[in-house]
């Protein structure tokens, strides 16, 4: 399915790779590789981050699922992580990382330093 912008809309799971993959086709056929620097792309996702942030801002707490958010609203916030995603990916793959792995080692990291306590409730 066409999205108006010459991409495929995705309708199922797509993996990191198919992302890193499609970027790179997206970039390289504009030229745009040139720009991609690890610094440039991470100052980009700063600056995404930035407007990420600014969806929330000024929200208080949120409901899990955004109940109360209209669809234009949930549909901007759906851009804007988006654009995250999008330029971490970009910043894994030109620093030669992959990222899935990476964040697959992390968890398991994290697991050892934070290890599950189990809590008995007193009556």
């Amino acid at each position: 399915m066409e999205n108006g912008h010459g991409c495929a809309r995705a309708t199922k799971d797509v993996s990191l790779q198919e992302l890193r993959d499609t970027l790179a086709e997206f970039s390289k056929v504009r030229g745009w590789d040139q720009y991609h620097s690890p610094r440039n792309l991470l100052l980009a996702l700063v600056g995404e981050v930035g407007e990420l942030s600014e969806i929330f801002q000024w929200k208080g707490e949120v409901a899990r699922g955004l109940p109360n958010w209209s669809s234009k609203d949930k549909e901007h916030l759906e851009e804007e992580i988006s654009d995250v995603l999008l330029y971490l990916v970009q910043l894994a793959d030109v620093c030669g990382l992959d990222l899935g792995q990476a964040a697959l080692t992390k968890i398991i990291k994290n697991a050892q330093k934070y290890p599950v306590v189990n809590q008995t409730t007193s009556s």
